[in-house]
């Protein structure tokens, strides 16, 4: 990689991922571009910073070819509660922005880094220790455009010749960007709650079991995914990746440690509920383990006390 562009970069994952890749190949190749400014100040500041509509293959192509774009690291989605509020929209941004990702990529000899999620799966699949290649239904709309998406890029890759690797991303808690419409977003409103407030209302039953990732291990899986070697990747799009596998009655006890006084009380809302049940309770992640070395760094006790230090500075 020397030029990278990062679309989405304003969003949960991708304001983090910016600042890591610019900190590991220097500020003045990657690239951030986004549709708004209001949470990228920082980015904007430290580098690059385009507008690009990713439903604007024209103005993708414009982009990389300024800037010589060698990899693409294509984060620009609408998550599940809001895709599934915006299904029309959903599928015009996360298929049809990731086919001109793709296509500019094939066009200008690019890698293609795209996340799929656990919402690739469905009610059919394997709830206990998932497999890397299972039965793959989803009922929501989100989960239809992420497989949608693994087999777009697995064609692209094996009918094309472009460089496509992504990872299956379980929920993603972070103390640096806000929730950004996802079903798995309590995880990190509980901590913000339980600082401010001592209590937390939660959307998901309390026995709602999903698997979970600190950021530092999402933009660790990201990174690494694409710096291995092609030849040891036999599955390429969408491993399997984890670190934890958490309930919101697991994490509230867990909180409770550092905030004895901290309560959590139950209002389920029925759609984030339907998507959760859908979701599988734990990922097999051997795959990515074997042909990357991929391997987390941590898990629910050390993610919860470094996300209440962090919150509370």
């Amino acid at each position: 990689m020397k030029n990278i562009l990062i679309t989405g970069a304003t969003g949960q994952i991708g304001t983090e991922l910016t600042m890591a890749l610019r900190e590991r190949y220097g500020a003045d190749n990657v690239i951030a571009s986004g549709l708004t400014n209001i949470p990228d100040a920082v980015i904007r500041a430290a580098g690059h910073f385009h507008f690009i509509d990713c439903t604007n293959k024209a103005r993708i192509a414009e982009i990389v070819k300024r800037h010589d774009i060698d990899t693409i690291y294509h984060l620009a989605a609408l998550l599940s509660a809001v895709a599934e509020d915006h299904p029309n929209l959903a599928w015009e941004v996360n298929v049809g922005g990731l086919y001109n990702v793709l296509e500019v990529a094939r066009e200008n000899n690019c890698a293609v880094f795209t996340p799929s999620s656990i919402g690739a799966f469905g009610p059919e699949t394997p709830t206990v220790n998932t497999p890397q290649v299972t039965i793959q239904r989803p009922t929501s709309m989100y989960g239809v455009t992420k497989v949608t998406g693994e087999l777009l890029c697995d064609y692209y890759h094996a009918k094309l010749g472009v460089d496509t690797r992504g990872v299956r991303y379980p929920g993603i808690i972070s103390y640096k960007a806000p929730p950004g419409g996802g079903t798995t977003d309590y995880a990190i409103a509980i901590f913000i709650a339980a600082l401010k407030e001592k209590k937390y209302t939660c959307y998901l039953k309390a026995d709602t079991k999903l698997d979970m990732m600190y950021m530092p291990d999402a933009l660790k899986a990201a990174i690494e995914v694409m710096e291995a070697e092609p030849k040891s990747l036999k599955h390429r799009n969408a491993f399997n990746v984890t670190a934890m596998s958490v309930t919101p009655a697991l994490l509230a006890e867990e909180i409770r440690k550092h905030i004895p006084e901290f309560e959590i009380t139950y209002e389920i809302d029925p759609v984030r509920q339907e998507i959760a049940d859908s979701w599988p309770d734990k990922l097999d992640d051997t795959c990515a383990r074997d042909e990357w070395g991929w391997t987390p760094s941590y898990d629910l006790s050390s993610m919860t006390a470094d996300m209440l230090k962090n919150l509370s500075e």
